[in-house]
């Protein structure tokens, strides 16, 4: 198949054999991404500790420094590059799907994957799937962008390398694909629901061959719980719900209250913050997992517990909140293994001879997961594949049920995602008609049945229009008017003479979408456009007129 019948293909909003193969290679080379960028983390924190995000060892002026001099050469990085780089993680990526086909700029991509590395290494309480979201997206987009893909399939596999980037983080394929769904592209279709999942699948096993197939809760056991442990599982959703909304909140005022500073100080003040606190709590240092860990094997040390929760819900926020480059994801599931945990204490005299305290931990994960995200489903499938216990479900559900619905309706929560992408100003909403029209390529309904005449002379206009049939659209071109639809008007006709009309035209690149034309006439709700060729603006290919745009509203609608 040639590439343009390739394109022509990928223009239809289908399932199809080439855009699910289009699909595992975007997945392949975000794998390759994420394995280069974890290989990294773990080769230079290799030359320091003794096991990777286990900052418990280190010495104390290390503890400190570490963090300080990542955040100066973070800062120094993004100031050589141009602060105006600097919008990465989630958020953006969701912006950039949803308003620019996920087309990602390669210098925002280079400082999250310098900045991302740099701050996992020096043990800042940040996640690892924020930069592997951001860099699965850009590697989607260089694929397209290389190919010329129709950039409704483009948008496609970004959602593609968005997926791989979060299985190949967790190694959880199907939480990644409902976590696209549910938060990134918040929308349920079949034709991308097929290629989304062959990506998180190839990102899922390109990553086991390198790293093993470990999860982040590999170490905890689930022990069924009993239904008198139920009615307590309600009271631990609602205070999850309540912890996930105070947990936004106080982000987004950190990131208002620090806003007027300009990056290089606040980056600074970040490091400084992240080395004190780690130097008094080195378990509150790195992802999660050196929590997660102490969570496991000392579930009846509550002080202790209490001391780390504390200490890494100050990290995270005060990290995330003045712009390390990290992930969000990460330090939320170490704190609901945590508080989960703690929640174990008292239901462990509701069954005194069992050992449930791995089973809360995941509990409180999974609540205050769904409850910080708002993802509900993506929690809850998370939890599944994580723990491959079945017996997880119904109190999982329970949980995520109560915590989601608390901090929704009773603290009217919002996803931390769009918070700061409101805060941003960057936009994450489009209308129903352009969220239907962006997965038709505008080559897929083009009228290609044209005349080109290059010239203004009114005869020859006139003898062309004569020679041709009503539903043959005419394009004229001249230098000094451009490209126009010339037809006759009907309104002025008399019997002696044909006045000729001109409705002036603008281009579309074969690879826009019908959402691009429908931005291009909706002021009007008439005219045309002509569609050129991506590698050359004076072959024309293509006309779509208003009417074709509202014939295709009209029959998605119904």
């Amino acid at each position: 198949m040639s590439l343009d019948a390739l394109r022509r293909q990928l223009a239809k909003p289908k399932t199809s054999v080439q855009l699910c193969l289009l699909g595992v290679a975007a997945g392949l080379i975000a794998a390759i991404l994420i394995i280069l960028f974890r290989l990294t983390i773990y080769g230079v924190q290799s030359l320091f500790l003794d096991s990777p995000d286990d900052f418990t060892q280190l010495p104390e002026h290390l503890r400190v420094s570490l963090p300080v001099l990542a955040a100066f050469l973070i800062a120094l990085f993004a100031a050589i590059t141009g602060f105006k780089h600097y919008r990465l993680g989630i958020p953006f990526v969701i912006h950039r799907i949803k308003h620019h086909y996920g087309q990602m700029p390669i210098w925002n991509t280079a400082n999250q994957f310098f900045g991302g590395a740099l701050a996992l290494i020096s043990g800042f309480s940040v996640g690892r799937e924020g930069p592997s979201v951001h860099m699965g997206a850009t590697g989607a987009s260089v694929l397209s962008e290389r190919l010329h893909l129709p950039w409704n399939a483009a948008r496609t596999l970004s959602g593609c390398g968005v997926a791989a980037g979060i299985a190949a983080s967790f190694n959880t394929p199907l939480a990644a694909v409902i976590f696209v769904m549910e938060v990134v592209l918040r929308e349920y279709k079949v034709h991308i629901f097929v290629p989304i999942m062959l990506a998180a699948v190839t990102g899922a096993l390109a990553t086991q061959f390198v790293f093993g197939h470990d999860t982040e809760l590999a170490l905890i056991s689930v022990t069924p719980l009993s239904f008198w442990h139920y009615p307590y599982l309600v009271i631990c959703g609602v205070i999850l719900g309540a912890i996930a909304f105070a947990f936004n909140q106080n982000l987004m005022m950190i990131i208002r209250t620090f806003k007027p500073l300009s990056m290089f100080p606040r980056l600074m003040l970040a490091g400084l913050i992240a080395g004190l606190i780690g130097n008094l709590v080195p378990q509150a240092m790195g992802s999660g997992m050196s929590a997660i860990t102490l969570a496991v094997t000392s579930p009846e040390n509550i002080q202790l517990l209490t001391t780390i929760l504390i200490a890494k819900l100050l990290a995270t926020l005060f990290a995330i909140g003045l712009g390390i480059p990290g992930g969000l994801i990460g330090p939320v599931i170490g704190l609901g293994v945590v508080m989960g945990t703690l929640m174990s204490y008292f239901g462990q005299i509701i069954s005194p001879d069992q050992h449930i305290a791995g089973t809360y931990s995941v509990l409180g994960m999974a609540g205050l997961l769904a409850a910080t995200l708002h993802a509900p489903l993506a929690a809850l499938t998370a939890v599944m594949e994580l723990t491959a216990s079945p017996q997880i479900i119904v109190p999982a559900m329970l949980v995520i049920s109560t915590a989601y619905v608390t901090a929704l309706q009773v603290f009217g929560n919002r996803s931390i995602f769009l918070q700061q992408l409101d805060f941003q100003g960057l936009a994450y909403q489009v209308s129903p008609a352009s969220e239907v029209l962006q997965k038709v390529g505008i080559v897929e309904e083009m009228n290609e049945q044209f005349k080109l005449l290059y010239s203004d002379d009114k005869e020859q206009i006139k003898e062309s229009l004569s020679a041709v049939n009503s539903h043959t659209p005419l394009i004229v071109f001249d230098e000094q008017n451009g490209y126009r639809l010339a037809e006759y008007d009907l309104s002025l006709m008399s019997d002696d003479s044909m006045n000729i009309s001109y409705i002036p035209m603008q281009g579309l690149s074969s690879q826009a979408t019908m959402s691009d034309a429908f931005d291009l006439l909706n002021d009007k709700r008439s005219g045309a456009v002509y569609v050129f060729n991506q590698k050359d603006e004076h072959h024309v290919m293509g006309v779509v007129r208003w009417d074709q745009i509202r014939q295709i509203l009209t029959i998605r609608t119904s």
